[in-house]
């Protein structure tokens, strides 16, 4: 294979851009290919998210050099931003970086990736041959170019789990869509019109739905009318808590204590486990028929936000040979780490390339991609698995066996706490069991 060839990067996120600037680092060429018109494009939609963790937990350190390079003045190393900040202050400023711009392009979204003369079935000869990358660019036409790895920072933000508890979308669901969101909606803010003394129902217990429920209470403190349904659809009332103020990264712990103070002082309806059955539209409004503890029930709502987590779109690279996990949909070595029926902590055991290989040589998923359906992925944990992959395309096999990560504990570590929803976005969020995890929005948000 030609070793001149670019690295492919899927996404600009801060993922993505931290894999471009540890691939420069090594003296190899990457092409970004980033569908959105600028870097960011999910953290853009959670803008008016603050980030758990500080600044000093959420750069790079290859891109912090590059940055630093060309004068760049590092936010205070304690402050905690927003997803706006992270935007403007951090990846903006990297991706103008002249070593690292000319090597990103917008509006490329990649739809397939396969290796060059080789369709799935064909095995002879496969490990020498170059991938070829396509993708669709501003006006709809295809390019496609030739890479001797590929990267895939592409993360789950776009493809946000349905609301039925059985993984389907409920029946009436997809009629319901424009009264119903996903994610971290900004209801306090730019959404504000369509939440404003309006029903609304949370369906979700993590940190993206403890979000919008906050927001949603400081919304019914200006407009009364406002009502608020908080449903879980399992039994999570522990997680809501989360560690409180054992955990070591205070924004995270004062989350889950708002949260609980708003059910004890009766700010909102709880309902607990809930499971949406089905959803039919009435005059501008939606009938939602459900069971609340067993039990046959019917609310009448305007809106419903569904914060339960994100799924990885698989269709990219389905003429590659990849290995998931059946459970968490995570490279097989990395599933036992993270899945959330045996985890819940703020830490996980650090891990880099060799855990993230796929029978296909030279293809890698990271970042909250590569976590699967798992809701626990952590930004510093994506730049270590950068680090770590493009040691290992550059060939210091070393480098990229010497894996290192330390992280802030949630003071919440349980074997027994199940698989809903914790995160708030496509590019972090806590929870994990050994020695790792700093929580993002894409990810993990607090407006505690």
């Amino acid at each position: 294979m030609d070793q001149n060839l670019p690295v492919v990067v899927v996404g600009a996120g801060p993922v993505g851009l931290a894999a471009a600037a540890q691939l420069l680092a090594r003296g190899l060429t990457p092409l970004v290919l980033e569908r959105g018109a600028g870097v960011g494009a999910s953290l853009r939609d959670w803008a008016h998210v603050r980030v758990f963790t500080p600044w000093r937990y959420n750069i790079d350190a290859a891109a912090r050099d590059l940055l630093i390079n060309r004068g760049w003045q590092e936010p205070d190393p304690e402050g905690l931003p927003d997803g706006a900040a992270l935007v403007r202050d951090y990846l903006e400023p990297l991706a103008s970086v002249p070593a690292l711009a000319p090597h990103v392009r917008f509006h490329a979204e990649v739809v397939a990736v396969s290796r060059l003369g080789f369709d799935k079935l064909t095995s002879t000869g496969r490990e020498n041959a170059p991938f070829l990358v396509r993708w669709r660019g501003p006006a709809g036409s295809e390019e496609q170019v030739v890479a001797r790895a590929v990267v895939d920072a592409s993360g789950s933000w776009r493809q946000p789990n349905p609301m039925g508890v059985d993984g389907l979308p409920v029946p009436g669901e997809a009629d319901a869509a424009d009264h119903v969101a996903y994610g971290i909606p900004d209801v306090a803010g730019a959404e504000r019109s369509n939440y404003e003394g309006r029903r609304v129902l949370v369906v979700g217990s993590g940190h993206s739905a403890i979000n919008v429920v906050l927001d949603l209470l400081r919304l019914k403190d200006e407009a009364p009318t406002t009502r608020v349904f908080w449903a879980l659809r399992r039994n999570g009332l522990a997680k809501i808590v989360g560690g409180g103020a054992d955990d070591r990264l205070a924004e995270r712990g004062a989350l889950g204590l708002a949260a609980r103070r708003a059910i004890d002082e009766g700010r909102l309806d709880l309902l607990v486990p809930f499971a949406v059955e089905r959803i039919s539209q009435q005059e501008g409004s939606l009938k939602v028929a459900a069971r609340l503890a067993g039990d046959p029930v019917t609310l009448d709502v305007d809106r419903i936000v569904v914060a339960t987590g994100f799924r990885p779109d698989l269709t990219l690279f389905r003429e590659l040979r990849v290995a998931l996990d059946p459970i968490v949909e995570a490279p097989p070595a990395l599933a036992p780490l993270i899945d959330p029926n045996l985890h819940s902590c703020g830490t996980v055991p650090p891990h880099g390339a060799a855990e993230l290989a796929h029978p296909e040589p030279g293809f890698y998923i990271v970042g909250s991609k590569s976590y699967g359906r798992a809701p626990t992925f952590l930004m510093m944990t994506g730049y270590e698995q950068v680090r770590s992959v493009a040691a290992a395309i550059a060939g210091d096999h070393a480098a990229a066996r010497d894996v290192r990560l330390v992280l802030p504990e949630t003071g919440v570590c349980s074997t027994s706490i199940g698989a809903e929803e914790t995160s708030a976005t496509g590019c972090c969020t806590p929870t994990r069991q050994a020695e790792t995890a700093v929580p993002t929005s894409s990810c993990c948000g607090s407006r505690a």
